[in-house]
């Protein structure tokens, strides 16, 4: 799209959360930027990580051919899967060693109804005993992902497990939703000529039920231990 066009179409904050504005109006360079800035910038965690890489799969061949034309479905995805994990690695990356540096001084803080240095104890020893997998599970759970590697870092995790995980995680992350969102296309369009494109919308909002379901469910089952806790010391 034409810049004097994009800029003369009326803007909602709301386009954000919808993963066809950044493949529209900035393709495969602002899918890497949203990809790093989830976990890179601290404040991504409002971007739609998931349901943007769901949909890049739907367009991968689009969106691969905006860096060379291959004309092979199975190089578009390898070349999207390469570029998208990089920028999951590095947005990683930068949120650990960002937390690394604030870390040590955090000890030190006066406690709060905010914070606690418990906290900080009971986070290093959670994971000491299951960081690799918390970093691998935490990417592909919204805002979870952006808080993970800087925790990571504030409570010290080894640098060579967090690195090794950070990989792992990211790579599985990108290849589920990439491969997913384009297999899946490929599939309902030949069977039941039902075209994917047509109704993101939908696909989005299922991604985002899907995604942020174990967040609610922890938070229930919370909820309902304590009271459960609650009544009988009572």
């Amino acid at each position: 799209m034409p810049l004097n066009t994009f800029l003369s179409t009326a803007f909602h904050w709301s386009q954000l959360l919808q993963p066809q504005f950044y493949i529209e109006h900035g393709g495969l360079w602002l899918i890497l930027f949203v990809v790093f800035a989830e976990t890179g910038l601290f404040v991504g965690f409002f971007l739609p990580g998931d349901s943007l890489l769901f949909v890049a799969g739907i367009y991968s061949h689009n969106i691969a051919n905006e860096i060379f034309p291959t004309g092979n479905e199975y190089i578009d995805l390898l070349v999207l899967l390469v570029l998208i994990s990089i920028a999951g690695i590095a947005g990683n990356t930068v949120g650990y060693w960002f937390g690394r540096k604030v870390g040590p001084a955090m000890y030190d803080w006066k406690e709060n109804i905010l914070f606690k240095r418990k906290y900080l104890l009971q986070a290093h020893d959670f994971y000491e005993k299951h960081g690799g997998g918390a970093i691998v599970i935490a990417r592909f759970i919204p805002i979870i992902r952006t808080f993970a590697p800087i925790v990571a870092g504030i409570v010290q995790m080894d640098r060579k497990k967090f690195g090794l995980f950070n990989v792992i995680g990211c790579v599985a992350w990108v290849f589920s939703m990439l491969f997913g969102g384009h297999f899946l296309q490929k599939w309902i369009l030949a069977e039941f000529q039902f075209d994917l494109k047509d109704h993101l919308e939908v696909i989005v909002l299922g991604i985002v039920l899907v995604t942020t379901a174990p967040i609610f469910i922890k938070l229930i089952f919370n909820k309902h231990t304590d009271t459960t806790h609650s009544g009988k010391e009572s």
